[in-house]
This record gives structure tokens, sequence and C-alpha cells, in this order.
């Protein structure tokens, strides 16, 4: 670890993180203003202004504001009620009834019923969201006995719904606006109609969005603010001046880069939350192509799993933000973690061994193979630093990395498309429910050629595949559990996908920015309970 690397990791470990329990302490004693108008960056710009059917989080950012979910999730992953005020599932887990809320209007001045959730969910989340397609695939009929009442009917249990019926898993889209149209190519899609707290006004391309306060929000006395702006600050560097300027006051998603936050430490100045992305429970990770007659060999993913050092990359590239990974599920998931996982602590000498039992003994030169590893080079230098601390962990056991920085569309072509590549690095979101947010990545049937962030490296085991599907039609709570940890320990074994850091979301914001209520989903809060403090 250089010694500038060290000395930024203790300037900002010493900030007394998190600010945010304080920050939403004091603002629940406090008054609210009203008026004035939010300025929030987003980067990089999205590329529509709905959530539906795509999972990007800068989309997620914007359109929370003007669409919304059935509910919210507390900072305990727990639901609370949005569009619906409460709901039951039947004892055999075959029936779950959602209680709408009454007198909310869509932005247009239509009313909101229980057939825009039932051809939301038929026509939109269960045919075209990526993690919607699993979420909802048990949904045999959505039945709408009143206008406020949608009674999902399932084919077998599925105990993780109630985990994704938020605003960034499953918004819902006006029928009158969708039904009969190409949902994909509708022009609301950029334009959106919501039941939110904000109206869209415009979307300036290249600068921003605009949002005017809905004078008719069904929360009463809400929103406070006159408006938000979405601003598109592409250069990490020009974020962090506009905040300390003044010219934003919120910069969600980690968009204010990790060894800039010293300059926010002034809690009478700003507020670090690192409390909103709890949802998304992300993991940096690699992925091995186990298509690769050397990465078909398990003995070489253990070794380049005890190659890697969690604790430095934590350190030297996160910055201390977040935890070491150990597992495809975060510990953030409590309900579901199992610690009790075979694990891979930092030993040159054990990589080396099982290196050699694997036939890949050093050349005269010391080198044992050589191997690719993809990023995503739309992430700038913050995508590059890991790949660059893992070339350089792995060149210690002989394996020479040779690094492939491609933009997006590049990327996601040669691992899920072309699967021409040897390793790979994302932030993958693990979601509150392993079936959700971890299964994608090891089950057989997701293994689809050219569908992003599916089974990739191509991983294909049988017995796992039995006990996931098991998992994810299991009521019983306690047999459910066993199943997903028995799901991780086969994992764990195997290796296919080598989870290394358990990510922290930061948003920063000014001290000006107040918000009511902690979310465990606060990166896609509709922001109807926050407000502006005057300027001194």
């Amino acid at each position: 670890m250089h010694r500038r690397d060290f000395l930024a990791t203790t300037a900002l470990l010493s900030l007394g993180l998190p600010f945010s329990a304080e920050a939403f302490a004091q603002a629940a004693a406090e008054t609210p203003v009203r008026g004035g108008v939010l300025n929030v960056a987003v980067s990089p710009e999205p590329t529509l202004l709905t959530s539906a059917f795509i999972t990007t989080m800068n989309i997620g950012q914007v359109s929370s504001k003007v669409l919304e979910g059935l509910v919210s999730y507390d900072l305990n992953l727990q639901p609370v009620p949005a569009l619906a005020t409460s709901w039951n599932t039947a004892p055999d887990g075959l029936t779950t009834t959602f209680h709408l809320r009454k007198g909310v209007r869509w932005h247009d001045g239509k009313d909101f019923t229980a057939a825009d959730v039932k051809y939301t969910l038929l026509e939109v989340w269960k045919t075209l969201h990526p993690f919607g397609r699993a979420a909802f695939a048990n949904v045999t009929a959505v039945d709408t006995p009143d206008p406020h009442t949608v009674v999902i009917r399932l084919s077998s249990p599925a105990p993780y719904l109630l985990n994704y019926i938020n605003t960034y898993g499953a918004q819902i889209l006006p029928r009158h606006i969708y039904e009969g149209k190409d949902v994909l190519s509708n022009p609301a899609n950029n334009a959106p109609i919501g039941t939110g707290p904000f109206v869209f006004k415009e979307w300036v391309k290249g600068s921003h969005v605009r949002l005017e306060r809905n004078p008719n929000y069904w929360q009463k006395d809400q929103p406070y603010l006159d408006g938000v702006v979405f601003r598109f600050i592409p250069d990490a560097a020009a974020r962090t001046v506009a905040l300390e300027a003044g010219e934003i006051d919120v910069a969600l998603g980690s968009s204010i880069p990790l060894s800039n936050l010293n300059r926010f430490r002034d809690k009478q100045r700003y507020a670090i939350n690192l409390d909103d992305g709890r949802y998304l429970a992300t993991i940096f990770l690699t992925q091995f192509n186990v298509r690769k007659p050397y990465f078909g060999d398990k003995r070489v993913r253990q070794a380049l799993a005890y190659a890697i050092d969690r604790n430095a990359l934590l350190k030297v590239v996160f910055l201390g933000y977040g935890k070491p990974a150990t597992g495809p599920v975060p510990s953030s998931v409590i309900n579901y973690y199992s610690p009790d996982t075979r694990q891979y602590p930092f030993d040159l000498k054990k990589a080396a061994t099982l290196l050699d039992e694997a036939g890949l003994k050093p050349g005269k030169d010391g080198k044992r193979l050589k191997i690719t590893l993809d990023y995503d080079g739309g992430g700038g230098v913050n995508a590059s630093r890991p790949a660059e601390f893992i070339k350089q962990s792995l060149a210690r056991v002989g394996v020479e990395v040779e690094l492939r920085a491609g933009d997006t569309a590049t990327y996601l072509r040669r691992v899920f498309t072309d699967q021409d590549y040897d390793l790979m690095i994302s932030s993958l979101h693990r979601l509150p429910d392993p079936t959700l947010g971890v299964q994608r990545l090891f089950w057989t049937k997701n293994i689809i050629k050219g569908a992003p962030w599916t089974n990739g490296s191509g991983y294909s085991n049988p017995q796992l595949d039995q006990i996931m599907e098991a998992a994810g039609r299991e009521a019983d709570v306690a047999k459910r559990k066993a199943l997903i940890k028995s799901w991780q320990q086969i994992v764990q074994e195997d290796v296919p996908v080598l989870d290394l850091v358990e990510q922290t979301w930061v948003t920063v914001s000014t001290a000006r920015f107040r918000k009511r209520t902690a979310q465990g989903d606060g990166l896609f809060a509709s922001y109807a309970d926050a407000w502006l403090r005057p300027r001194a």
C-alpha cells in the first residue's frame, strides 16, 4: 500500500462517518421549509426516464420522483407503504393482496387504479424487466375485484416478491398511456406521466431534466420543494467543484470520487450518507469464463481467489468504503447471509500450490499463464484502478494479465455475446433476496447469449440449480434459509464468480438539503419529504 493511499484512507476514515443518522435525526426535529429548487448531480445522463423495464441506476434516480412503486424500504429493508397502504399473503403463499391508496391521480388528471398495476405487472414487469422476469415468473393471474385492490395469484410461493415492488424494481406505468402501444418506444418513456410528487417539465439533452412540484400529490402538504433539477456533469472533478460552490445540492450514487470526500468533512456545511444504497446490496467482483480450459478447473479459480488481498483492495481502491466480501450474499442481507462457507484468505503460497496441482507450473520466466481481464472503460479512472490492482496481484503468482478496456457496448458484447474473455470485473446488485439478485449469476437457465448481467461465466451445476429453484418456491422461512445457505456453500467451493468487496454507495449533499425519512432505497427516494434550508 503506497504512503499516499494510506494517508488518503486514514483521512477518509477519520471523518466519523456516517453523517446520515445524525442528519436525519436533526431533520426530524425541524419544521420543513417550503419552496426552492433542489439541484442534483446524476452521472451519466440517463438514456430514458422510466425504470419500469430497465434497472440502470441513473434512470431510477430521476424517474423515481415522477413515477412510483407500491412500497419503499426502510433502513432495515422492510417494506413501508407508498402506493399500496397494506398487503397480506395467504398462508399457502399462493395469493398476495395489495390494498391501494385512494384519491391518487396521474399527472394528467386520470385516476390511478388497480388496472394500472395489473397492466404493468403482466405486460411490462413480467415480460420486459430484467429482474422482473424472475421476480414475477410464478404469477399466473392478477385480479382486480375493485379499483383499489390487486390480488396476485401464483403457481407456487414467491417469498421474495415483497422485496421487489418499489420504484426501482416495479415502477407502475399509466395503463391509459401505454396499453395498445409499443412499451419500449412509447414517447412517455422520455416525458413520463406519473403519480409522484414532481411533474416532468423538460429534458435538455446534455444538460438537465427539470421537474416541478405536483400540486395534487396524494401526500398532504407534500412535496415541500418547488422543483428538482437533475444536472448531468460528466467530469467527476467538475461535480466536486460544483458541490463545493453550492451549484448542486446533492451528488448521488458515489458520483463524487472517494478520493475527494475529505473535502466534505465539515459537518456544518455537508452531509455524507452511506445508507441510501443498502437496498442494492452491491458487490464488486471478478468473474471467470469457465468455458476456458484453465478456468474450467476449479483449482485454478480457487488459486486466484487466494492471490487477491481483499483487505488491501478495500483500502487502496475503495478507500475503506465497504467491507471484504465473504460470498455471493452480502452481509447486509441479514436474513440469508451465511459466513459458514469456504473462505480464501490472502495466501500466495496456497495459490501457487493449487496452480502447480492444476499443471500450471511456472516457466523459466516465472510465468504460468497469460489471460485477459475486461472492464468497462466508461468507468474511467475509477474502473481502471481495481483492474490494475488485480493485474498486479495475479502477477505475484505468475499469471500475466492483459487489461482490455472497452466502452460499455464493447465490454458487454465481449462478455455476454461473444464470450471472448478470461476475467471480467463489475459491480453487481444482489438486492434484499438472493433469488432476485444472486441466482441470475449461477443458474444454468440464465446462460443467455447476448443478455447482459446474466450467467456470463457459463457455469452450470445441476445440483445447485435444483437448490436455487427449490429456494425460490419454498414458503417455509427456516427451510428456505437452509437451502440458501447450502447454495452459498456450493458457490464458494466452486467460485465461478469471485466476490471481492461489499460496496458502499455514497451520497454527498450540502447541509441545506434536508430529508425527513431515512430509506434503505434512498438512491431512489421520491424527495416528497425533502426540503432546502434557506441560505445563510
